[in-house]
Protein backbone atom coordinates (compact mmCIF):
# COMPACT_ATOMS: atom_id res chain seq x y z
CA UNK A 1 0.00 0.00 0.00
CA UNK A 2 1.37 3.42 -0.99
CA UNK A 3 0.08 6.58 0.61
CA UNK A 4 1.04 10.17 -0.14
CA UNK A 5 1.02 12.80 2.65
CA UNK A 6 2.63 16.19 3.24
CA UNK A 7 4.96 15.28 6.10
CA UNK A 8 6.18 12.02 7.62
CA UNK A 9 7.71 12.08 11.11
CA UNK A 10 9.79 9.11 12.25
CA UNK A 11 9.39 8.85 16.02
CA UNK A 12 6.60 9.92 18.36
CA UNK A 13 8.63 11.10 21.33
CA UNK A 14 8.34 14.70 22.55
CA UNK A 15 10.49 15.82 19.61
CA UNK A 16 8.46 14.06 16.93
CA UNK A 17 5.22 15.19 18.54
CA UNK A 18 6.31 18.83 18.42
CA UNK A 19 7.49 18.68 14.81
CA UNK A 20 4.17 17.11 13.85
CA UNK A 21 2.12 19.58 15.87
CA UNK A 22 3.76 22.66 14.33
CA UNK A 23 3.60 21.28 10.79
CA UNK A 24 -0.07 20.35 11.29
CA UNK A 25 -0.77 23.84 12.63
CA UNK A 26 0.51 25.19 9.31
CA UNK A 27 -2.24 23.23 7.59
CA UNK A 28 -0.17 20.25 6.45
CA UNK A 29 -1.24 16.60 6.48
CA UNK A 30 1.10 14.82 8.90
CA UNK A 31 1.71 11.16 9.71
CA UNK A 32 3.80 10.02 12.68
CA UNK A 33 5.41 6.56 12.67
CA UNK A 34 6.18 4.91 16.01
CA UNK A 35 7.05 1.32 16.93
CA UNK A 36 7.07 1.78 20.72
CA UNK A 37 5.13 4.26 22.89
CA UNK A 38 3.78 7.65 21.89
CA UNK A 39 5.62 10.00 24.23
CA UNK A 40 8.98 8.34 23.73
CA UNK A 41 12.02 7.86 25.92
CA UNK A 42 11.52 10.98 28.04
CA UNK A 43 7.98 10.18 29.08
CA UNK A 44 8.46 6.51 29.95
CA UNK A 45 12.13 5.71 30.57
CA UNK A 46 14.07 8.94 31.14
CA UNK A 47 13.15 12.41 32.39
CA UNK A 48 9.73 11.74 33.89
CA UNK A 49 10.38 8.46 35.74
CA UNK A 50 13.91 9.38 36.84
CA UNK A 51 12.87 12.68 38.39
CA UNK A 52 9.85 11.04 39.99
CA UNK A 53 12.12 8.42 41.56
CA UNK A 54 14.34 11.18 42.94
CA UNK A 55 11.57 13.43 44.23
CA UNK A 56 10.38 11.40 47.23
CA UNK A 57 13.85 11.12 48.74
CA UNK A 58 14.69 14.77 48.10
CA UNK A 59 11.41 15.87 49.70
CA UNK A 60 12.09 13.76 52.79
CA UNK A 61 15.64 15.07 53.15
CA UNK A 62 14.43 18.64 52.63
CA UNK A 63 11.99 18.19 55.52
CA UNK A 64 14.71 16.68 57.70
CA UNK A 65 16.83 19.82 57.24
CA UNK A 66 14.15 22.07 58.79
CA UNK A 67 13.62 21.99 62.58
CA UNK A 68 9.95 21.40 63.30
CA UNK A 69 9.47 19.42 60.12
CA UNK A 70 12.45 17.23 60.98
CA UNK A 71 10.80 16.06 64.19
CA UNK A 72 7.74 14.98 62.18
CA UNK A 73 9.73 13.33 59.37
CA UNK A 74 11.03 10.46 61.46
CA UNK A 75 10.07 7.50 59.27
CA UNK A 76 11.98 5.81 56.48
CA UNK A 77 11.36 6.48 52.83
CA UNK A 78 8.51 4.32 51.53
CA UNK A 79 10.20 2.78 48.53
CA UNK A 80 7.14 0.82 47.42
CA UNK A 81 5.04 3.98 47.39
CA UNK A 82 7.77 5.81 45.48
CA UNK A 83 7.87 3.10 42.81
CA UNK A 84 4.07 3.09 42.63
CA UNK A 85 4.04 6.86 42.11
CA UNK A 86 6.59 6.44 39.32
CA UNK A 87 4.34 3.83 37.72
CA UNK A 88 1.44 6.27 37.85
CA UNK A 89 3.50 9.09 36.37
CA UNK A 90 4.29 6.94 33.33
CA UNK A 91 0.67 5.73 33.11
CA UNK A 92 1.89 2.18 33.72
CA UNK A 93 3.66 2.42 30.35
CA UNK A 94 0.40 2.94 28.46
CA UNK A 95 0.38 5.58 25.71
CA UNK A 96 -3.39 5.85 25.39
CA UNK A 97 -3.27 9.56 26.32
CA UNK A 98 -0.58 10.18 23.69
CA UNK A 99 -2.62 8.45 21.03
CA UNK A 100 -5.69 10.48 21.98
CA UNK A 101 -3.73 13.74 21.80
CA UNK A 102 -2.42 13.00 18.31
CA UNK A 103 -5.95 12.25 17.15
CA UNK A 104 -7.30 15.41 18.79
CA UNK A 105 -4.98 17.66 16.77
CA UNK A 106 -5.48 15.80 13.51
CA UNK A 107 -2.21 13.88 13.32
CA UNK A 108 -2.35 10.32 12.00
CA UNK A 109 -0.39 7.63 13.88
CA UNK A 110 1.00 4.63 12.02
CA UNK A 111 2.22 1.83 14.29
CA UNK A 112 5.31 -0.04 13.20
CA UNK A 113 8.99 0.25 12.43
CA UNK A 114 9.68 2.99 9.89
CA UNK A 115 12.74 3.20 7.67
CA UNK A 116 13.81 5.54 4.90
CA UNK A 117 13.75 4.10 1.39
CA UNK A 118 15.20 6.82 -0.78
CA UNK A 119 14.06 10.39 -1.26
CA UNK A 120 10.78 11.25 0.53
CA UNK A 121 9.88 7.57 1.02
CA UNK A 122 9.32 5.78 4.33
CA UNK A 123 8.50 2.07 4.54
CA UNK A 124 6.63 0.94 7.66
CA UNK A 125 6.73 -2.67 8.85
CA UNK A 126 3.78 -3.34 11.19
CA UNK A 127 4.78 -4.47 14.67
CA UNK A 128 2.54 -7.54 14.46
CA UNK A 129 3.61 -8.51 10.96
CA UNK A 130 1.61 -8.16 7.78
CA UNK A 131 1.88 -6.04 4.67
CA UNK A 132 4.25 -3.08 4.70
CA UNK A 133 2.98 0.44 4.07
CA UNK A 134 4.87 2.98 1.99
CA UNK A 135 4.50 6.65 2.92
CA UNK A 136 5.58 9.21 0.34
CA UNK A 137 6.10 12.76 1.63
CA UNK A 138 5.17 15.66 -0.61
CA UNK A 139 7.25 18.10 1.44
CA UNK A 140 9.34 16.62 4.25
CA UNK A 141 10.47 13.63 6.28
CA UNK A 142 11.64 14.41 9.83
CA UNK A 143 13.87 11.87 11.59
CA UNK A 144 13.15 12.11 15.33
CA UNK A 145 14.30 8.67 16.46
CA UNK A 146 16.29 9.80 19.51
CA UNK A 147 19.31 8.00 20.93
CA UNK A 148 20.37 4.72 22.51
CA UNK A 149 22.63 4.10 25.52
CA UNK A 150 26.22 3.16 24.77
CA UNK A 151 27.50 -0.07 26.34
CA UNK A 152 31.32 -0.02 26.31
CA UNK A 153 33.21 -2.87 24.69
CA UNK A 154 34.48 -4.15 28.03
CA UNK A 155 35.23 -7.87 28.43
CA UNK A 156 32.23 -9.65 29.93
CA UNK A 157 30.02 -6.57 30.25
CA UNK A 158 27.44 -7.38 27.58
CA UNK A 159 27.22 -10.99 28.78
CA UNK A 160 26.53 -9.75 32.32
CA UNK A 161 23.15 -8.35 31.20
CA UNK A 162 23.82 -4.84 32.53
CA UNK A 163 21.10 -2.33 33.24
CA UNK A 164 20.81 0.70 31.00
CA UNK A 165 18.92 3.82 31.99
CA UNK A 166 15.65 2.16 30.92
CA UNK A 167 16.13 -0.63 33.44
CA UNK A 168 17.06 1.77 36.22
CA UNK A 169 14.02 3.99 35.69
CA UNK A 170 11.51 1.16 35.24
CA UNK A 171 12.67 -1.30 37.91
CA UNK A 172 9.93 -2.66 40.17
CA UNK A 173 12.35 -3.64 42.95
CA UNK A 174 15.53 -2.19 44.40
CA UNK A 175 18.69 -4.33 44.30
CA UNK A 176 20.61 -4.61 47.54
CA UNK A 177 23.82 -3.59 45.73
CA UNK A 178 24.07 -1.46 42.60
CA UNK A 179 27.25 -0.60 40.73
CA UNK A 180 27.02 2.42 38.45
CA UNK A 181 29.53 2.80 35.62
CA UNK A 182 29.83 6.40 34.47
CA UNK A 183 30.14 9.93 35.75
CA UNK A 184 27.50 11.88 33.86
CA UNK A 185 23.97 13.01 34.61
CA UNK A 186 22.34 9.57 34.48
CA UNK A 187 25.03 8.11 36.73
CA UNK A 188 24.71 10.94 39.25
CA UNK A 189 20.92 10.89 39.36
CA UNK A 190 20.37 7.14 39.48
CA UNK A 191 23.12 6.72 42.07
CA UNK A 192 21.36 9.32 44.22
CA UNK A 193 17.96 7.71 43.74
CA UNK A 194 19.05 4.17 44.60
CA UNK A 195 21.26 5.26 47.49
CA UNK A 196 18.19 7.07 48.81
CA UNK A 197 16.25 3.82 48.51
CA UNK A 198 18.79 2.14 50.77
CA UNK A 199 20.81 0.27 48.16
CA UNK A 200 24.56 -0.12 48.59
CA UNK A 201 25.69 1.99 45.63
CA UNK A 202 29.18 2.14 44.13
CA UNK A 203 29.90 4.67 41.38
CA UNK A 204 32.82 3.92 39.08
CA UNK A 205 33.74 7.02 37.06
CA UNK A 206 36.61 6.95 34.60
CA UNK A 207 37.36 10.62 35.26
CA UNK A 208 35.53 13.19 37.34
CA UNK A 209 31.80 13.52 37.91
CA UNK A 210 29.86 15.83 35.59
CA UNK A 211 32.78 16.49 33.31
CA UNK A 212 32.02 19.51 31.14
CA UNK A 213 30.39 21.43 33.98
CA UNK A 214 32.23 23.68 36.42
CA UNK A 215 34.56 21.62 38.62
CA UNK A 216 32.80 22.65 41.82
CA UNK A 217 29.55 21.15 40.53
CA UNK A 218 31.02 17.67 40.16
CA UNK A 219 32.80 17.96 43.49
CA UNK A 220 29.53 18.85 45.24
CA UNK A 221 27.71 15.92 43.63
CA UNK A 222 30.43 13.51 44.76
CA UNK A 223 30.15 14.87 48.31
CA UNK A 224 26.36 14.57 48.14
CA UNK A 225 26.49 10.95 46.99
CA UNK A 226 28.92 10.05 49.73
CA UNK A 227 26.65 11.72 52.28
CA UNK A 228 23.88 9.41 51.04
CA UNK A 229 26.14 6.45 51.77
CA UNK A 230 27.33 5.76 48.22
CA UNK A 231 30.92 4.89 47.41
CA UNK A 232 32.36 7.02 44.61
CA UNK A 233 35.58 5.95 42.92
CA UNK A 234 36.99 8.54 40.53
CA UNK A 235 39.60 7.71 37.91
CA UNK A 236 38.43 4.10 37.89
CA UNK A 237 39.59 1.90 35.01
CA UNK A 238 37.58 -1.28 34.53
CA UNK A 239 39.24 -4.45 33.29
CA UNK A 240 36.41 -6.99 33.03
CA UNK A 241 32.94 -7.82 34.27
CA UNK A 242 31.52 -11.23 35.13
CA UNK A 243 28.11 -12.36 36.31
CA UNK A 244 28.03 -15.58 38.32
CA UNK A 245 25.84 -18.60 37.69
CA UNK A 246 23.16 -18.69 35.04
CA UNK A 247 22.97 -14.91 34.61
CA UNK A 248 21.08 -14.22 37.81
CA UNK A 249 24.04 -14.25 40.19
CA UNK A 250 26.12 -11.42 41.52
CA UNK A 251 28.23 -9.25 39.25
CA UNK A 252 31.98 -8.89 39.79
CA UNK A 253 33.74 -5.87 38.33
CA UNK A 254 37.52 -6.04 38.22
CA UNK A 255 39.51 -2.78 38.20
CA UNK A 256 43.06 -2.22 37.01
CA UNK A 257 44.30 -1.63 40.54
CA UNK A 258 43.52 -5.24 41.40
CA UNK A 259 40.38 -4.50 43.40
CA UNK A 260 36.95 -5.98 42.69
CA UNK A 261 33.50 -4.46 43.16
CA UNK A 262 30.59 -6.86 43.60
CA UNK A 263 26.95 -5.97 43.05
CA UNK A 264 23.57 -7.49 42.30
CA UNK A 265 23.06 -5.23 39.29
CA UNK A 266 25.34 -3.00 37.25
CA UNK A 267 24.04 0.14 35.55
CA UNK A 268 25.92 1.34 32.48
CA UNK A 269 25.60 5.12 32.20
CA UNK A 270 28.41 6.01 29.83
CA UNK A 271 26.63 8.14 27.26
CA UNK A 272 24.29 7.78 24.31
CA UNK A 273 24.54 7.63 20.53
CA UNK A 274 22.16 8.66 17.77
CA UNK A 275 19.55 6.02 16.92
CA UNK A 276 20.22 5.88 13.19
CA UNK A 277 20.83 2.16 12.72
CA UNK A 278 18.09 0.17 11.04
CA UNK A 279 16.13 3.16 9.77
CA UNK A 280 17.40 3.23 6.21
CA UNK A 281 19.64 6.29 6.39
CA UNK A 282 22.09 4.59 4.04
CA UNK A 283 19.48 4.86 1.26
CA UNK A 284 19.92 8.64 1.28
CA UNK A 285 23.69 8.70 1.69
CA UNK A 286 23.96 8.84 5.48
CA UNK A 287 25.96 6.60 7.80
CA UNK A 288 24.04 4.23 10.08
CA UNK A 289 24.93 4.70 13.74
CA UNK A 290 26.20 8.24 13.24
CA UNK A 291 24.56 11.52 14.17
CA UNK A 292 22.84 13.36 11.35
CA UNK A 293 24.47 16.71 10.67
CA UNK A 294 21.98 19.56 10.30
CA UNK A 295 21.95 23.30 9.75
CA UNK A 296 20.06 25.72 11.99
CA UNK A 297 16.80 25.00 10.19
CA UNK A 298 17.32 21.30 11.08
CA UNK A 299 17.81 20.28 7.44
CA UNK A 300 20.15 17.31 6.96
CA UNK A 301 23.04 19.11 5.30
CA UNK A 302 24.51 16.20 3.31
CA UNK A 303 21.20 15.14 1.73
CA UNK A 304 20.42 17.20 -1.34
CA UNK A 305 17.14 17.04 -3.28
CA UNK A 306 17.35 14.89 -6.37
CA UNK A 307 15.85 17.66 -8.47
CA UNK A 308 18.02 20.77 -8.89
CA UNK A 309 16.42 23.70 -7.08
CA UNK A 310 13.79 21.72 -5.19
CA UNK A 311 13.51 22.63 -1.50
CA UNK A 312 15.22 20.40 1.07
CA UNK A 313 13.13 17.48 2.25
CA UNK A 314 15.02 15.61 4.99
CA UNK A 315 15.10 17.02 8.52
CA UNK A 316 16.66 15.57 11.67
CA UNK A 317 15.66 16.80 15.10
CA UNK A 318 16.62 16.13 18.73
CA UNK A 319 19.11 13.56 20.03
CA UNK A 320 19.59 12.13 16.54
CA UNK A 321 21.53 15.28 15.58
CA UNK A 322 24.02 14.89 18.45
CA UNK A 323 23.76 18.61 19.22
CA UNK A 324 22.34 18.74 22.74
CA UNK A 325 20.70 15.58 24.06
CA UNK A 326 18.09 17.19 26.29
CA UNK A 327 14.33 16.87 25.88
CA UNK A 328 13.78 20.60 26.23
CA UNK A 329 16.37 21.39 23.57
CA UNK A 330 14.94 18.74 21.26
CA UNK A 331 11.45 20.18 21.66
CA UNK A 332 12.81 23.65 20.92
CA UNK A 333 14.47 22.33 17.76
CA UNK A 334 11.23 20.54 16.89
CA UNK A 335 9.15 23.71 17.08
CA UNK A 336 11.65 25.41 14.80
CA UNK A 337 11.72 22.48 12.38
CA UNK A 338 7.93 22.25 12.23
CA UNK A 339 7.68 25.96 11.53
CA UNK A 340 10.36 25.78 8.84
CA UNK A 341 8.68 22.81 7.15
CA UNK A 342 5.37 24.65 7.17
CA UNK A 343 6.89 27.86 5.83
CA UNK A 344 8.72 26.13 2.98
CA UNK A 345 5.66 24.07 2.06
CA UNK A 346 3.58 27.25 1.82
CA UNK A 347 6.26 29.19 -0.04
CA UNK A 348 6.95 31.58 2.82
CA UNK A 349 10.39 32.88 3.81
CA UNK A 350 12.41 31.19 6.54
CA UNK A 351 14.03 33.86 8.69
CA UNK A 352 16.37 33.92 11.65
CA UNK A 353 13.63 34.57 14.20
CA UNK A 354 15.76 36.09 16.95
CA UNK A 355 14.06 39.45 16.59
CA UNK A 356 10.46 38.40 16.17
CA UNK A 357 10.42 37.77 12.42
CA UNK A 358 8.58 34.99 10.65
CA UNK A 359 10.08 31.61 11.57
CA UNK A 360 12.48 30.85 14.42
CA UNK A 361 15.44 28.59 13.74
CA UNK A 362 17.38 26.57 16.28
CA UNK A 363 19.71 28.74 18.35
CA UNK A 364 22.38 27.12 20.55
CA UNK A 365 23.34 30.23 22.53
CA UNK A 366 22.11 28.95 25.88
CA UNK A 367 21.33 25.28 26.53
CA UNK A 368 20.12 24.69 30.10
CA UNK A 369 20.93 21.51 31.99
CA UNK A 370 19.74 20.29 35.40
CA UNK A 371 21.11 17.43 37.48
CA UNK A 372 18.42 16.49 40.00
CA UNK A 373 20.70 14.99 42.60
CA UNK A 374 21.38 16.06 46.15
CA UNK A 375 22.52 18.77 45.78
CA UNK A 376 20.91 19.90 42.55
CA UNK A 377 23.07 21.35 39.82
CA UNK A 378 21.72 23.82 37.29
CA UNK A 379 23.80 25.23 34.48
CA UNK A 380 23.34 27.11 31.23
CA UNK A 381 25.73 28.46 28.62
CA UNK A 382 29.50 28.20 28.93
CA UNK A 383 31.72 27.29 31.83
CA UNK A 384 34.58 29.67 32.58
CA UNK A 385 37.06 27.26 30.97
CA UNK A 386 34.93 26.81 27.84
CA UNK A 387 34.46 30.57 27.48
CA UNK A 388 38.20 31.15 27.74
CA UNK A 389 38.85 28.38 25.21
CA UNK A 390 36.43 30.15 22.85
CA UNK A 391 38.56 33.28 23.05
CA UNK A 392 36.21 35.27 25.26
CA UNK A 393 37.66 37.78 27.69
CA UNK A 394 36.15 36.30 30.84
CA UNK A 395 35.39 37.63 34.25
CA UNK A 396 33.84 35.36 36.86
CA UNK A 397 31.60 36.16 39.82
CA UNK A 398 31.10 33.57 42.58
CA UNK A 399 28.85 33.65 45.62
CA UNK A 400 27.90 31.08 48.29
CA UNK A 401 24.26 30.34 49.05
CA UNK A 402 25.13 30.76 52.72
CA UNK A 403 25.11 34.51 51.98
CA UNK A 404 21.39 34.42 51.13
CA UNK A 405 18.74 34.65 53.86
CA UNK A 406 16.21 32.77 51.74
CA UNK A 407 18.54 29.78 51.58
CA UNK A 408 18.79 29.66 55.38
CA UNK A 409 15.00 29.75 55.62
CA UNK A 410 14.84 26.88 53.14
CA UNK A 411 17.13 24.66 55.22
CA UNK A 412 19.53 24.72 58.14
CA UNK A 413 23.22 24.29 57.35
CA UNK A 414 22.74 25.51 53.81
CA UNK A 415 25.56 24.80 51.38
CA UNK A 416 26.22 25.40 47.71
CA UNK A 417 27.45 28.16 45.46
CA UNK A 418 26.73 29.96 42.23
CA UNK A 419 28.86 31.36 39.43
CA UNK A 420 28.31 33.81 36.61
CA UNK A 421 30.60 33.75 33.57
CA UNK A 422 30.68 37.19 31.96
CA UNK A 423 32.00 38.37 28.62
CA UNK A 424 34.05 41.30 29.88
CA UNK A 425 34.14 43.10 26.54
CA UNK A 426 30.38 42.98 25.94
CA UNK A 427 29.37 43.02 29.63
CA UNK A 428 26.87 40.19 29.13
CA UNK A 429 26.44 36.76 30.68
CA UNK A 430 27.64 33.79 28.66
CA UNK A 431 27.25 31.15 31.37
CA UNK A 432 25.90 30.44 34.84
CA UNK A 433 26.04 27.53 37.29
CA UNK A 434 24.05 26.99 40.50
CA UNK A 435 24.73 24.20 43.01
CA UNK A 436 22.55 23.62 46.05
CA UNK A 437 19.12 22.67 47.31
CA UNK A 438 16.26 23.81 45.08
CA UNK A 439 18.42 25.64 42.53
CA UNK A 440 16.81 24.15 39.41
CA UNK A 441 14.28 26.97 39.19
CA UNK A 442 17.05 29.59 39.10
CA UNK A 443 18.42 28.44 35.77
CA UNK A 444 15.76 30.00 33.57
CA UNK A 445 16.58 33.44 34.92
CA UNK A 446 20.13 32.98 33.66
CA UNK A 447 18.89 31.55 30.37
CA UNK A 448 16.79 34.65 29.74
CA UNK A 449 19.73 36.91 30.59
CA UNK A 450 22.06 35.05 28.22
CA UNK A 451 19.63 34.73 25.30
CA UNK A 452 18.48 38.34 25.73
CA UNK A 453 22.10 39.56 25.99
CA UNK A 454 21.08 41.68 28.96
CA UNK A 455 23.99 43.92 30.01
CA UNK A 456 25.19 43.14 33.52
CA UNK A 457 24.75 46.80 34.43
CA UNK A 458 21.02 46.37 33.70
CA UNK A 459 20.77 43.25 35.87
CA UNK A 460 21.35 45.50 38.89
CA UNK A 461 17.83 46.81 38.25
CA UNK A 462 16.27 43.33 38.17
CA UNK A 463 15.54 43.31 41.90
CA UNK A 464 15.21 39.81 43.45
CA UNK A 465 12.38 39.36 45.94
CA UNK A 466 13.39 38.92 49.57
CA UNK A 467 13.73 36.36 51.09
CA UNK A 468 14.14 33.95 48.17
CA UNK A 469 16.94 31.91 46.63
CA UNK A 470 16.89 34.41 43.77
CA UNK A 471 18.69 36.88 46.01
CA UNK A 472 21.83 34.99 45.01
CA UNK A 473 21.74 37.20 41.90
CA UNK A 474 22.37 40.27 44.06
CA UNK A 475 25.24 38.53 45.84
CA UNK A 476 26.73 37.56 42.47
CA UNK A 477 26.46 41.12 41.15
CA UNK A 478 28.09 42.41 44.33
CA UNK A 479 30.91 39.92 43.84
CA UNK A 480 31.32 41.18 40.28
CA UNK A 481 31.47 44.78 41.48
CA UNK A 482 29.51 47.94 40.75
CA UNK A 483 29.48 48.97 37.08
CA UNK A 484 30.94 52.40 37.85
CA UNK A 485 33.91 50.77 39.59
CA UNK A 486 34.87 49.12 36.32
CA UNK A 487 34.40 52.24 34.22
Amino acid sequence: MVREVDVVVLGAGPVGENVADRARAAGLEVVVVEHELVGGECSYWACVPSKTLLRSGSALRAAQRVPGAAEAATGELDVAATLARRNAMVSDWSDRNGQDWLASVGIDLVRGHGRLDGERRVVVSPAGGGAEEVLVARHAVAVCTGSDPVVPDLPGLAAASPWTSRDATSAQAVPARLAVIGGGVVAAEMAAAYAGFGAEVTVLARGTMLRGMEDFAGEAVVAGLRALGATVRLGATLVRVERAGDGAGEVSIELDDGTTVTADEVLVATGRRARTTGIGVETVGLEPGASIEVDDTLVATVVAPAEGDAPPWLYAVGDVTGRATFTHQGKYQARAAGDVIGARALGRPVDDGRYGVHVATADRTAVPSIVFGDPEVGAVGLTAAAAEAAGIAVRVADAPFSSVTGAWILADGVEGRARLVIDDERDVLVGATFVGQGVAELVHQATVAIVGEVPVRRLWHAVPAFPTLSEIWLRLLEADGRPEARA
